[in-house]
């Protein structure tokens, strides 16, 4: 009975123990696992956290930086030197950033496409083709056409039979392609009631038609300001047009997914460039000396540039430049200069600015 106890109390023992281990390790499993859980829930909203901030402070640093990119010429370089658009951005917390500058519209246009700029200033022929090519574009602001102005002319050599654009015929003409040059051919040829057809275009950029009409390569120059006042005061070249027959609009560019994504430094860069052009309207000798140290040209040249120009207005677009942009855009796909309809109002940019002055 005794051993019989004995064997009983001993089973119950070894139960019991292997119950109690078992339960304890079970226990400590479950702490750890309890701690690990509570560890990772830890860790992952730290890591959210920072994710969150880095990304926050991605996104601030970006949407603080507005990149203007500029021609030879016109309002943004001459803006770039007297450096009040970015003493006053920087009041707003935007940092400005410069890229250029491009010899023409076109490679202007594509450093707005290629996310290297925000911001352009461009005529509007460009521009409707750019946006019209499927080039993520809109319109920001606008300089509304002076009909006086002699900015843009059809130049020959001095010696040059050509005196009148019906001479034109049979004769080769420098344009830039689907651009202000092509523009103005073509309009001055309407107005003449000259088939298009009876005058070869040559398609060539600035920096390439200069040399090719003193080099008496074309006949013809059909081209814009600064180009023009060299052409005529150091190259003895002269106009056989005055005033343009569809006088242009100016426009800044903007890629489109900085006016969606950053708004408020688009349109605040937007107002700083037109007060610029505002105040240079008052300062022509500044405007004059501004030509001079940005483009190396002489004290004459520089003069005439600026008179031929006019007045830098820009402003925000109303529903009458709309309308005229659309004659124009419309105007550029009957004359199959533009491969699609470009819809003028769904262009403009979204900066709920088109309430303009």
């Amino acid at each position: 009975m005794v051993n019989s106890l004995k064997e009983h109390c001993f089973e119950y023992k070894q139960k019991f123990s292997a119950s109690t281990i078992i339960a304890i390790a079970m226990s400590f499993l479950a702490f750890i696992a309890s701690s690990c859980s509570q560890k990772t829930s830890i860790n992952t909203t730290a890591n959210s956290d920072s994710s969150s901030k880095t990304l926050t402070t991605k996104s601030t640093e970006k949407n603080n930086v507005i990149r203007l990119g500029y021609q030879k010429g016109g309002i943004i370089p001459i803006a770039r030197q007297r450096g009040e658009l970015e003493r006053q951005l920087v009041t707003q917390n935007i940092k400005v950033e410069w890229s250029g500058p491009f010899d023409r519209c076109a490679t202007l246009l594509s450093s707005l496409n290629g996310n290297r700029a925000d911001i352009g200033g461009c005529g509007d022929i460009p521009s409707i083709s750019g946006i019209a090519a499927g080039q993520p574009l809109c319109i920001g602001s606008v300089q509304r056409p002076n009909p006086d102005s002699l900015s843009n002319a059809i130049l020959v050599l001095g010696d040059s039979p050509i005196r009148k654009p019906t001479d034109l015929v049979g004769k080769k003409v420098a344009v830039n392609q689907g651009g202000a040059g092509e523009y103005l051919l073509l309009k001055v040829l309407e107005k003449e009631n000259i088939p298009s057809s009876k005058v070869q275009r040559v398609y060539l950029s600035p920096n390439d038609a200069a040399p090719a009409l003193y080099q008496g390569s074309v006949d013809a120059w059909a081209v814009w300001e600064p180009y023009i006042s060299i052409a005529e005061l150091e190259h003895k070249a002269r106009r056989i047009t005055t005033t343009h027959p569809a006088p242009t609009y100016g426009i800044m560019v903007v890629r489109s997914d900085a006016a969606k994504e950053n708004p408020v430094a688009v349109k605040a860069a937007l107002t700083a460039l037109s007060e610029d052009g505002e105040w240079l309207n008052q300062h022509t000798n500044a405007a004059s000396d501004f030509l001079v140290k940005e483009l190396k040209l002489s004290d004459a040249v520089a003069k005439q540039v600026t008179k031929n120009r006019g007045p830098e207005s820009y402003v925000f677009p109303n529903t009458g430049d709309i309308a005229k942009l659309q004659k124009t855009a419309d105007w550029l796909l009957e004359q199959k200069i533009i491969p699609q309809r470009v819809d003028i109002r769904t262009a403009v940019c979204p900066l709920e600015t088109t309430a303009a002055r």
